[in-house]
């Protein structure tokens, strides 16, 4: 196993994000807020994409809501997220983030304005290069002020959940 499919993901996006923060502020000097924050997001979003295309690729292109399930647990390593599961099944999981301490470490290294485009945006994103037929209906997140965050993913086969 390589690394970057053993270093949990909160120490990767505390790495990231002290690259990201130098990255911003030089963005927003030079062309203002907006531009730093879209390119943040659109950069992000390319990375996101492309780290599930490797675990896809990871899993032999044999992708699933359970392949993706299994993951989580990259996530969620040293206690990043608290999670109540509300359902899972072959074709949809959901559950609620009661705890997220990528939204604290954000706060704390005073990205707390661009916390969502540096991580909420990849579980969207990351259904895009993983499997098309994964997709994820989310209304409220920790790091945007809501008291937990709500996944609801649902693998869709030929249209069908």
């Amino acid at each position: 196993m390589s690394d970057q499919q053993t270093l949990a993901m909160l120490e990767r996006r505390r790495i990231e994000a002290c690259i990201l923060r130098h990255v911003y502020e030089t963005l927003k000097a030079s062309h203002g807020a907006d531009i730093a924050r879209q390119t943040i997001a659109d950069a992000v979003r390319r990375s996101s994409i492309e780290q599930a295309q490797q675990m896809a690729a990871a899993v032999g292109g044999n992708t699933s809501l359970a392949t993706f399930v299994a993951r989580q647990e990259l996530w969620m390593r040293g206690g990043a997220l608290e999670i109540d599961v509300r359902e899972s099944s072959d074709t949809r999981y959901r559950f609620n983030v009661t705890r997220c301490k990528y939204a604290e470490m954000y706060r704390d290294m005073g990205l707390g304005d661009i916390g969502h485009l540096l991580s909420c945006q990849r579980d969207g994103t990351f259904c895009e290069g993983y499997d098309s037929h994964l997709k994820l209906r989310r209304t409220q997140t920790i790091m945007q002020g809501a008291s937990h965050c709500d996944f609801d993913y649902t693998y869709e086969k030929d249209g069908k959940a």
